[in-house]
């Protein structure tokens, strides 16, 4: 039979599959909501690494991270005097306007936390409990039933966190002993990926029976493996329909664990599976520890599941390029754009979304301008001194002289007013 199809067809990838679909949780405070699963977009969120008992540190951090995109923060509560510290770190972020919802991180004794400090429990928006860590023997069962029962009656939702290096021990020797007895035995890893999974959705529907709404409820199973987090989150996404967090755990630092977040993040994002996303890196000596947040949004919008910030391209440089010029405004155009998103936002609705283009030679230069909303070629070596810039896909001018990055950095502030200003809002009064 005649085959009519084109022998470019084989190469044309299927679309992104659809979206698991999930429940959708509510995570409040005051009129802020951000919702979670569903028909929501991916969320990120963020945590802190301040000692929660200094309140005011604490609140600048989130500040930092909330004003950086994080949607949500978490923050430890650990001790007494850091949930004594709670509300007075939720007071500090109203005065200051930072209304993004916190998150409090119990272990082993959130169920005292929560009962003996109930501001702490209504200052919260949402509750980490991991289900490794809330105790052993009799005690496990009746310390998670507090905790959620509190969650129940402040109506917050939880996000039951199951982490590889913190397993339920009892739970895994169980399966391994079980697995030890068949004829044709799994091998460890798997059967610790049965306990992973098993200890999130027992837990989960531990939490419904207690009082917990399906709704109130997310879930996650953290690996440091990037294989092993995409083999366990498919396996928990075909089992429920719970909103999954997604996260590396333990990551590492600088590239490393950039590089490893979002390999793992991204095939499963890909995939459909999952509704907010924390990247855990460890900070570099001196960096600020909002790159975590940087990494987060720079991942959904390389993937184009959100818009967060203008995007600039950028050529890597090659031996037509010996002049740093573009590298220099390539990196001026994006501090700047950055820079002025947190006003922009409310100023100019859909700037996110702007394409701009720093080229450095005239191979790729042109045709990647064009593309962009603006764009500029620059002369690589032995070029003419000249640097053509494209406006919505056409030639607009011929940029020369010693001039031209200051000259093109003013074109794009022009550009944004004139394309976005027309659709501008007036702020909120507060």
């Amino acid at each position: 039979m005649r085959d009519d199809r084109s022998p470019l067809d084989a190469f044309v990838e299927p679309a992104r599959p659809a979206p698991r679909r999930s429940r959708q949780a509510a995570v409040r405070w005051g009129s802020r909501l951000v919702t979670v699963g569903g028909d929501a977009p991916v969320r990120v969120q963020a945590m802190t690494n301040t000692d929660t008992v200094d309140a005011i540190g604490t609140a600048i951090q989130v500040k930092e991270l909330a004003i950086a995109g994080s949607e949500m923060v978490r923050i430890t509560v650990n001790t007494p005097e850091a949930a004594a510290a709670v509300p007075h770190i939720r007071e500090q972020l109203d005065r200051m306007g930072i209304d993004v919802p916190l998150i409090g991180d119990f272990h082993y004794n959130g169920h005292r936390l929560l009962a003996d400090y109930p501001a702490c429990a209504e200052a919260l928006s949402k509750y980490r409990i991991n289900p490794g860590n809330v105790g052993k023997g009799d005690k496990h069962d009746r310390q998670f039933a507090q905790m959620v029962e509190v969650a129940a009656k402040f109506q917050k939702p939880v996000r039951i966190g199951v982490n590889w290096g913190s397993l339920d021990q009892e739970l895994l020797t169980e399966l391994m002993d079980e697995n030890a007895k068949l004829a044709e035995p799994q091998e460890p890893r798997q059967i610790m990926y049965r306990a992973i999974i098993l200890s999130a959705l027992s837990s989960a529907r531990r939490a419904e029976e207690i009082g917990l709404a399906p709704e109130q409820i997310i879930l996650s199973c953290k690996m440091s493996g990037v294989q092993d987090l995409i083999s366990v989150y498919r396996a928990l996404a075909r089992q429920c329909d719970y909103p999954l967090h997604l996260g590396l755990t333990e990551a590492g630092m600088g590239t490393k664990g950039t590089v490893a977040s979002t390999a793992a993040l991204a095939v499963l994002l890909q995939e459909g599976i999952g509704d907010t996303i924390r990247v855990s890196l460890t900070p570099q000596p001196g960096e600020a520890r909002t790159q975590e947040v940087v990494v987060a949004l720079e991942i959904l919008q390389s993937l184009g599941l959100r818009a967060f910030n203008p995007s600039v391209t950028a050529c890597p440089g090659c031996g037509r390029t010996t002049s740093t010029t573009f590298q220099v405004l390539a990196k001026e155009i994006d501090d700047f754009l950055r820079a002025q998103m947190p006003v922009w936002k409310t100023r100019y609705p859909g700037v996110e979304a702007m394409k701009v283009a720093v080229m450095g030679c005239i191979v790729n230069g042109p045709g990647e301008s064009k593309h962009a909303d603006i764009g500029i070629s620059l002369p690589g070596t032995g070029e003419a001194p000249a640097a053509p810039v494209f406006i919505d896909g056409q030639k607009a001018l011929t940029l020369r002289g010693d001039n031209i990055a200051a000259e093109f950095h003013a074109l794009v502030e022009n550009y944004i007013e004139r394309r976005f200003g027309s659709k501008a809002v007036a702020p909120l009064s507060t």
